[in-house]
């Protein structure tokens, strides 16, 4: 059977305005929305038509949100499956795709703003500053989802690099513990919960410290936690405009500016 691909489409953290472009499109042309109402603001709901059929899959299993998208497919209707962030990263698309692989049913993923990208912003931090970290890594704690052996947190620390950890501050106090194997104390760290909603707050403080300031702030869930030199530190300038650096649009010396 032929019909429009369903749409995996990355919402983005929370401001409406964040979706992209063809994100906000495929809302605005979908039949069917099967929206994460637990966890992407609901105004993204006013790029979607007001004929739209729209289901919320906070209280949906897999079989059922499944159930929906197939049967909007089959019935010759555009349908997006709509997610938090950018759905690559712990959005548990893979099992939805595998089910729609065993259909027949086709698809395709529109990306969105993730919330580390959103959380860097809003710390105003470039993550990976010269001399100081060029690695990010995106990862989480062990909890009702394990992480495979060698990408446990304290593992993890001994890059010493920019690290966001997803869905994790519940267990901040673990999360200082784990980080500490590696990184020292005064490191900086930052919470950044609900980042881009009108509820966005924003924690900071070292790893000495920032259990205490999150409790205080009482954060316990919807939050990224950074932590790393980047935070704090100047680091070293980068070389694309080092004057004394040539490049394919600038001789050294001013020879030219791109």
């Amino acid at each position: 059977m032929s019909g429009i691909p369903i749409l995996f489409v990355g919402a983005g953290p929370g401001d409406p305005e964040l979706i992209t472009l063809r994100g906000a499109r495929a809302l605005a042309e979908a039949d069917v929305v099967v929206w994460a109402g637990s966890l992407v603001h609901p105004a993204l709901l006013t790029h979607c038509r007001a004929d739209a059929e729209i289901h919320d899959s906070a209280g949906l299993d897999l079989p059922r949100i499944v159930e929906i998208m197939v049967e909007g497919y089959r019935s010759g209707r555009s349908v997006v499956r709509l997610h938090t962030g950018d759905p690559s990263l712990y959005g548990a698309i893979a099992e939805q795709i595998d089910e729609l692989d065993a259909r027949q049913v086709p698809h395709a993923v529109i990306p969105g703003v993730s919330s580390f990208a959103a959380s860097a912003a809003v710390l105003q931090a470039e993550l990976t500053r010269p001399g100081l970290s060029q690695t990010v890594i995106l990862t989480r704690r062990a909890g009702r989802t394990p992480v495979p052996d060698g990408q446990d947190l304290a593992s993890l620390a001994s890059h010493r690099a920019t690290m966001c950890i997803f869905l994790s501050v519940g267990s901040i106090d673990g999360v200082v513990d784990d980080l500490l194997t590696h990184y020292e104390a005064r490191t900086p760290a930052a919470v950044v919960a609900n980042a881009t909603w009108p509820e966005q707050r924003v924690v900071r403080g070292t790893l000495a410290d920032i259990a205490a300031r999150v409790a205080e702030a009482g954060v316990e869930k919807t939050a990224m936690i950074v932590v790393g030199d980047v935070l704090a530190e100047a680091g070293e300038p980068s070389k694309l405009y080092d004057p004394e650096f040539s490049h394919g649009y600038r001789q050294a010396h001013g020879g030219g500016a791109g």
